[in-house]
């Protein structure tokens, strides 16, 4: 209940805080919680080990490990200030590249799935699709206590998102109603939350990956396009909308599968060798290794 209540007291007090203040105490926070939380730290340098490869030094994997917690502390600012900002004030701090690829991908009328990973804000894509409207249905993993749970997803539907949770057998049949009307669904690339992934080769070495957006896809005739945010210097976002993925449907799944992940998989790298110290991701991916 402790990081309940430290939740709530964040919404309380985070809205009257200046953001320039607020995201320099928030990279403050990170740094210290790079040097506090060593299990973390030690995850986060194995991921980004691979990553980077084999020519980088330790010092480089540091200083770009100590950015990727500073930049999740600024994510939860993030967390608790974007409930108080107007749409325009959303369009405002995002810049959407290629906005016209997803209009091209609902085309078809079969519904597209958002595909994308923990990337700079994995929330911001979902926010600025639905400050211009397009309705949105996204999974949340659950956290404990259930009330901290209810809260979070208060806070990120804010704007009009649908959160359902992850480990529900109705959320994934509200996705498929979803689709159906030509809607939107959002769904992570990199964090296999049920254990119920593939194992799939990822900077060189076998990982764990969800492909339930790919599966679904090619059950419901979705067009899949990936969308990535970046934090850029005064923390706003550059939100990239890529071009739709053409998936292969030659009826034999397993290998329709394989083809479509490999394109996910993919674009997922490119994303990640560019910008590194985006990828704010805290699980092994991995085996860990000491770095």
């Amino acid at each position: 209940m402790l990081t309940y209540w430290a939740f709530r007291l964040a919404g309380l007090v985070v809205p009257w805080v200046p953001p320039r203040l607020g995201y320099w105490l928030a990279g403050l926070g990170g740094s210290l919680a790079y040097r506090l939380d060593r299990r973390s730290a030690r995850v986060v340098r194995s991921n980004l080990r691979r990553v980077l490869g084999p020519g980088a030094t330790r010092v480089e994997i540091g200083r770009v490990a100590e950015q990727v917690f500073r930049n999740q502390a600024k994510n939860y600012f993030d967390l608790f200030r974007v409930p108080h900002l107007t749409l325009e004030q959303v369009e405002r701090w995002v810049q959407v590249q290629g906005w016209e690829r997803l209009q091209q991908a609902k085309a078809p009328g079969k519904g597209v799935i958002i595909v994308s990973c923990h990337f700079g804000n994995i929330d911001v894509v979902g926010q600025i699709l639905a400050a211009r409207r397009e309705p949105i249905v996204t999974l949340a993993e659950r956290l404990q206590p259930p009330q901290l749970f209810d809260y979070v997803v208060g806070l990120r539907r804010s704007k009009g998102l649908l959160f359902l949770p992850v480990d529900d057998m109705g959320s994934l049949k509200a996705m498929v109603r979803a689709l159906r009307r030509n809607e939107l669904v959002a769904l992570a690339a990199d964090r296999d939350v049920t254990n119920s992934g593939t194992p799939f080769p990822f900077f060189g070495e076998v990982a764990t990956l969800p492909d339930g957006h790919v599966t679904l896809a090619l059950r419901t005739g979705a067009t899949i396009v990936m969308t990535f945010s970046r934090r850029l210097p005064g923390d706003t976002f550059a939100a990239y909308v890529e071009p739709p993925l053409e998936l292969t449907r030659t009826g034999d799944f397993s290998r329709d599968l394989t083809a479509g992940m490999a394109q996910v998989v993919a674009m997922m790298e490119k994303f990640l060798r560019h910008y590194p110290d985006q990828w704010v991701y805290f699980q092994p991916m991995w085996p860990v290794a000491d770095v």
